[in-house]
């Protein structure tokens, strides 16, 4: 009475189970299958830098003193980004390609204060990176960093952003505000490479760790680096307008911009200011929110950044603030630094 069920006909219609192993790509969760696309697309445009510099200086008494760091492409014509502390100094720039290729680099301009430095390269077939947009990043949001950290190539870390609007300083004494916060790791010779969002759009340039802590790292917006970028290659320098505040990102309410009848969705918090700075000696106050500079909106820190790069010595800026709950529009000198 069994029979029927033992027959041969029964065993052939079970399907035969594939041999074959299944695919990485399947195996991937969606955390490891962004960071592997970001790295996918950006690494052909990270750079390995290399410098010499006159080594009489240092405590060895060597005659080359070499350094490096990592950069990337961010035009075709070979405009590479990397960090001012990498090449200051530098007798000799040299970068070496992701495909092996090593070349000899010039040096467009530096700005210590944000601690970037543009570069140049002449080769063909090179890849840009592309840059993406870091006043959208938020607190949480995934972030890749590549870079060539005590010499090993392309090196990947991915953490997330721990924080934004921190404030550090360079090692000129200027502070740089509305630095990017990460737990990337990151290691000497990561400085200059990108860091990225999952689209793999570069949304900032590392900069610094803080030792011995572990996963407190930095970077530089990209927004306030092509901005730099843009006067470096114009000029080969920049000269900002200072006026002496430490400040910091601060939304604003639509209910408060609709009262003060402005369009700003967000502002600069005033959170310190340098003794016998223009902003002192114009009775600017810790707790005031910047709103505009010459009537042009102020909506964050990098938005006030650009505003600064225009201006000139002796430059008498309008600014408009929210001072408690009034509106109050201040003239403050602006000096060059």
């Amino acid at each position: 009475m069994f029979s029927s069920f033992a027959s041969s006909d029964a065993y052939e219609q079970v399907p035969a189970q594939s041999s074959l192993p299944p695919s990485d790509d399947a195996l991937l969760d969606a955390y490891s299958t962004a960071v592997v696309g970001a790295t996918e697309v950006v690494s052909p445009s990270v750079v390995n830098v290399e410098i010499e510099r006159d080594g009489t200086r240092s405590r060895r008494g060597d005659p080359v003193e070499r350094g490096g760091g990592s950069g990337f492409v961010f035009t075709p014509d070979g405009y590479i980004f990397t960090n001012s502390h990498v090449v200051h100094g530098a007798k000799s720039i040299f970068v070496t390609l992701p495909d092996g290729r090593k070349l000899e680099s010039r040096l467009v301009g530096e700005d210590p204060d944000l601690d970037l430095a543009v570069i140049q390269i002449w080769a063909p077939k090179l890849v840009a990176a592309k840059l993406g947009d870091s006043s959208k990043l938020r607190v949480g949001q995934l972030v890749v960093a590549i870079g060539n950290p005590y010499g090993f190539q392309s090196t990947v870390t991915a953490g997330v952003v721990s924080a934004l609007g921190r404030s550090m300083r360079a090692q000129t004494g200027r502070l740089i505000d509305n630095i990017i916060q990460t737990d990337a790791a990151l290691n000497p010779g990561n400085s200059g490479g990108p860091l990225l969002n999952s689209q793999g759009q570069v949304i900032g340039v590392n900069t610094a760790i803080i030792l011995p802590a572990q996963g407190i790292c930095f970077a530089v917006p990209i927004n306030a680096a092509t901005t730099v970028a843009v006067a470096l290659m114009r000029d080969g320098f920049v000269r900002r307008g200072w006026l002496g505040i430490a400040a910091q990102n601060l939304p604003l309410s639509r209910r408060v911009a609709r009262f003060h009848e402005i369009t700003n969705i967000g502002s600069v918090l005033i959170i310190g200011l340098e003794p016998d700075s223009p902003a002192k000696r114009a009775g600017l106050r810790e707790g005031d929110a910047i709103v505009s500079l010459d009537r042009i909106a102020i909506n964050n820190v990098d938005d006030l950044h650009r505003a600064m790069l225009e201006s000139k010595t002796g430059d008498k800026r309008s600014l408009e603030l929210i001072r408690h709950s009034e509106l109050l529009t201040i003239a403050c000198d602006v000096e060059l630094r």
